[in-house]
């Protein structure tokens, strides 16, 4: 579950060490657990086939190791999938929002978030009864992975404290400007008015002629 808005959400010790040592995260959150309902209903039929090749004629070697091997097979499929569902995680804070996944091959996706232009809230039918959502960001140029999120619970809040961080009522959004993206108007110094040019000496330059008073 999510805290309030501020507050430093509870890490894991594979989530927090992709937070920056002064990043506190605003929102920290698994998929919901129907996002395993679909290899439940692939994988626990095979598994059920499984014990059930074990147990139909124990005296068959063949039937015996058919029947380990398809249990095997689908518990390994089944562990493969909570083993993702434990390791992602949807880390917003008040810089980046991050995306951890990969049981093998750890993956971890990160949008700035001054860089998100538009972010959309979808709740389908199901999600409504079952209590998740999700989000579809769109970013300043370009596509990224961090495009679509779904299966959140609790989505509603999270769509709360993500519209807080984007839009906040103090009106004090980092731009990139603020936050050195791009150029200082002040440095260049001020400007000629119209029609006129600067008349100062260039730099590095010695006239042949000096200068009168």
């Amino acid at each position: 579950m999510t805290r309030p808005r501020g507050a430093s959400a509870a890490l894991g010790r594979d989530a927090s060490r992709y937070l920056l040592p002064d990043e506190e995260a605003v929102v920290n959150q698994r998929r919901h657990w129907a996002v395993l309902v679909r290899p439940g209903v692939r994988g626990v039929p095979v598994l059920v086939a499984g014990v059930w090749l074990l147990q139909v004629d124990p005296g068959n070697r063949f039937s015996t190791l058919l029947g380990l091997a398809v249990a095997l097979g689908a518990l390994g499929f089944l562990g493969f999938a909570v083993a993702e569902w434990w390791i992602r995680h949807f880390l917003v804070t008040r810089r980046r929002v991050l995306l951890t996944s990969g049981v093998v091959v750890r993956k971890v996706a990160v949008m700035p978030l001054r860089r998100i232009t538009d972010l959309t809230y979808q709740e389908t039918l199901v999600g409504q009864l079952l209590g998740y959502g999700g989000f579809r960001f769109e970013s300043a140029g370009q596509d990224q992975a961090l495009s679509q999120i779904t299966y959140l619970p609790d989505a509603k809040t999270i769509y709360d404290e993500i519209s807080g961080l984007l839009f906040p009522s103090d009106g004090s959004r980092r731009t990139d400007d603020e936050d050195g993206g791009g150029p200082d108007p002040s440095a260049a110094g001020p400007r000629p008015a119209r029609g006129q040019h600067s008349t100062g000496p260039i730099p590095g330059f010695r006239s042949r002629y000096p200068r009168t008073r």
